[in-house]
Protein backbone atom coordinates (compact mmCIF):
# COMPACT_ATOMS: atom_id res chain seq x y z
CA UNK A 1 0.00 0.00 0.00
CA UNK A 2 1.15 3.85 -0.67
CA UNK A 3 1.46 5.77 2.06
CA UNK A 4 1.34 9.31 1.83
CA UNK A 5 1.79 11.78 4.75
CA UNK A 6 3.40 15.05 5.81
CA UNK A 7 3.89 17.52 8.42
CA UNK A 8 1.90 20.42 10.40
CA UNK A 9 2.92 23.13 8.06
CA UNK A 10 3.19 21.04 4.67
CA UNK A 11 6.80 22.13 4.04
CA UNK A 12 7.62 18.23 4.45
CA UNK A 13 5.78 15.88 2.39
CA UNK A 14 6.56 12.14 2.01
CA UNK A 15 5.45 8.98 0.31
CA UNK A 16 6.26 4.93 0.67
CA UNK A 17 5.50 1.80 0.40
CA UNK A 18 4.22 -0.13 3.27
CA UNK A 19 4.34 -3.77 4.10
CA UNK A 20 2.39 -3.17 7.07
CA UNK A 21 -0.02 -0.18 6.80
CA UNK A 22 -2.58 -1.16 10.06
CA UNK A 23 -1.63 1.08 13.00
CA UNK A 24 -1.84 -1.28 15.94
CA UNK A 25 1.22 -0.81 18.02
CA UNK A 26 1.31 1.64 20.23
CA UNK A 27 4.53 2.24 21.88
CA UNK A 28 4.74 4.22 25.57
CA UNK A 29 8.37 4.63 25.84
CA UNK A 30 9.86 7.83 27.24
CA UNK A 31 11.09 8.84 23.50
CA UNK A 32 8.16 8.11 21.31
CA UNK A 33 5.85 9.26 24.09
CA UNK A 34 8.00 12.84 24.25
CA UNK A 35 9.11 13.45 20.53
CA UNK A 36 5.72 11.98 18.93
CA UNK A 37 3.02 11.15 20.99
CA UNK A 38 0.07 13.63 21.88
CA UNK A 39 -1.43 10.58 23.49
CA UNK A 40 1.30 9.59 25.44
CA UNK A 41 2.45 6.99 22.89
CA UNK A 42 3.63 7.00 19.15
CA UNK A 43 2.16 4.58 16.54
CA UNK A 44 4.91 3.39 14.15
CA UNK A 45 4.12 1.58 10.88
CA UNK A 46 6.27 -0.44 8.68
CA UNK A 47 7.73 0.53 5.01
CA UNK A 48 9.96 -0.43 2.76
CA UNK A 49 13.18 2.24 2.87
CA UNK A 50 13.86 1.85 -0.70
CA UNK A 51 10.41 3.31 -1.63
CA UNK A 52 10.87 6.43 0.83
CA UNK A 53 10.41 9.76 -1.83
CA UNK A 54 10.35 13.20 0.25
CA UNK A 55 10.05 16.77 -0.91
CA UNK A 56 11.13 19.21 1.15
CA UNK A 57 14.09 17.81 2.66
CA UNK A 58 15.54 20.65 3.43
CA UNK A 59 13.45 21.59 6.04
CA UNK A 60 13.94 17.99 7.89
CA UNK A 61 15.91 16.96 11.13
CA UNK A 62 16.76 14.48 12.45
CA UNK A 63 17.07 13.47 16.35
CA UNK A 64 19.14 10.35 17.91
CA UNK A 65 18.00 10.07 21.25
CA UNK A 66 20.22 9.42 24.35
CA UNK A 67 19.71 6.27 26.36
CA UNK A 68 20.48 5.83 29.59
CA UNK A 69 20.75 2.28 31.14
CA UNK A 70 19.58 1.46 34.69
CA UNK A 71 23.80 1.54 35.64
CA UNK A 72 23.80 5.38 34.61
CA UNK A 73 25.66 4.53 31.42
CA UNK A 74 24.39 6.01 28.50
CA UNK A 75 24.39 5.66 24.42
CA UNK A 76 23.09 7.24 21.53
CA UNK A 77 19.95 5.44 20.10
CA UNK A 78 21.18 3.87 16.30
CA UNK A 79 17.32 5.01 16.04
CA UNK A 80 16.99 8.40 13.04
CA UNK A 81 14.22 9.89 13.86
CA UNK A 82 13.03 12.80 11.20
CA UNK A 83 11.29 15.89 12.15
CA UNK A 84 9.98 19.04 10.50
CA UNK A 85 12.21 21.96 11.50
CA UNK A 86 9.95 24.50 11.05
CA UNK A 87 6.74 23.09 12.92
CA UNK A 88 8.29 19.99 14.94
CA UNK A 89 5.97 17.18 13.51
CA UNK A 90 7.37 13.93 13.77
CA UNK A 91 7.28 11.67 10.76
CA UNK A 92 9.46 8.68 10.64
CA UNK A 93 12.15 6.68 11.95
CA UNK A 94 15.02 5.36 10.59
CA UNK A 95 17.81 2.47 11.80
CA UNK A 96 20.58 1.09 10.13
CA UNK A 97 20.17 -1.79 11.35
CA UNK A 98 17.10 -2.48 9.80
CA UNK A 99 18.19 -0.54 6.34
CA UNK A 100 15.71 -1.85 4.15
CA UNK A 101 12.86 -0.61 6.51
CA UNK A 102 11.34 2.82 8.08
CA UNK A 103 9.10 3.36 9.79
CA UNK A 104 6.35 6.01 9.42
CA UNK A 105 4.54 7.40 12.16
CA UNK A 106 0.78 6.98 11.57
CA UNK A 107 0.14 10.70 12.96
CA UNK A 108 1.59 12.02 9.83
CA UNK A 109 -0.13 9.94 7.60
CA UNK A 110 -2.64 11.39 4.97
CA UNK A 111 -3.89 7.86 3.69
CA UNK A 112 -6.75 6.71 4.76
CA UNK A 113 -5.73 3.83 7.03
CA UNK A 114 -7.98 0.68 7.88
CA UNK A 115 -8.38 0.54 12.10
CA UNK A 116 -6.62 -2.34 13.59
CA UNK A 117 -8.14 -5.68 14.34
CA UNK A 118 -6.13 -5.49 17.65
CA UNK A 119 -4.22 -2.81 19.62
CA UNK A 120 -0.91 -4.02 21.00
CA UNK A 121 0.18 -1.69 23.62
CA UNK A 122 4.42 -1.74 24.42
CA UNK A 123 6.69 -0.12 26.75
CA UNK A 124 4.02 0.66 29.83
CA UNK A 125 7.24 0.06 32.14
CA UNK A 126 7.94 3.63 30.52
CA UNK A 127 4.12 5.12 30.77
CA UNK A 128 3.28 8.33 31.99
CA UNK A 129 0.96 8.06 35.12
CA UNK A 130 -1.68 10.33 33.74
CA UNK A 131 -1.84 8.39 30.23
CA UNK A 132 -4.11 5.81 30.54
CA UNK A 133 -3.45 2.22 28.55
CA UNK A 134 -7.04 0.98 27.31
CA UNK A 135 -7.90 -2.79 28.75
CA UNK A 136 -10.70 -3.98 26.31
CA UNK A 137 -10.95 -7.41 24.51
CA UNK A 138 -8.54 -6.07 21.40
CA UNK A 139 -5.67 -4.59 24.06
CA UNK A 140 -2.81 -6.58 24.51
CA UNK A 141 -0.34 -5.33 27.00
CA UNK A 142 3.82 -5.31 27.24
CA UNK A 143 5.92 -3.79 29.57
CA UNK A 144 8.81 -3.66 26.81
CA UNK A 145 8.44 -5.71 23.55
CA UNK A 146 6.55 -8.79 22.27
CA UNK A 147 8.02 -11.31 20.52
CA UNK A 148 5.83 -11.20 17.64
CA UNK A 149 7.87 -9.26 14.87
CA UNK A 150 5.07 -6.24 12.93
CA UNK A 151 4.89 -8.28 9.98
CA UNK A 152 4.21 -11.68 11.70
CA UNK A 153 1.30 -9.63 13.57
CA UNK A 154 -0.10 -8.28 10.20
CA UNK A 155 0.15 -11.99 8.98
CA UNK A 156 -1.44 -13.19 11.69
CA UNK A 157 -4.21 -10.86 11.35
CA UNK A 158 -4.52 -11.93 7.64
CA UNK A 159 -3.05 -8.31 6.41
CA UNK A 160 -0.07 -8.64 4.20
CA UNK A 161 0.10 -10.16 0.90
CA UNK A 162 2.45 -12.00 1.04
Amino acid sequence: MKLEGSCHCGSVRFSCKAYAPVPYMHCYCSICRKTAGGGGYAINLGAYAESLKVEGREHLAVYQAVIHDEHGDTRTSSGQRHFCRLCGSALWLYDPTWPELVHPHASAIDTPLSEAPERVHIQLDSKASWVPAPEGPHDAHFPEYPDESLREWHRRHGLLDD
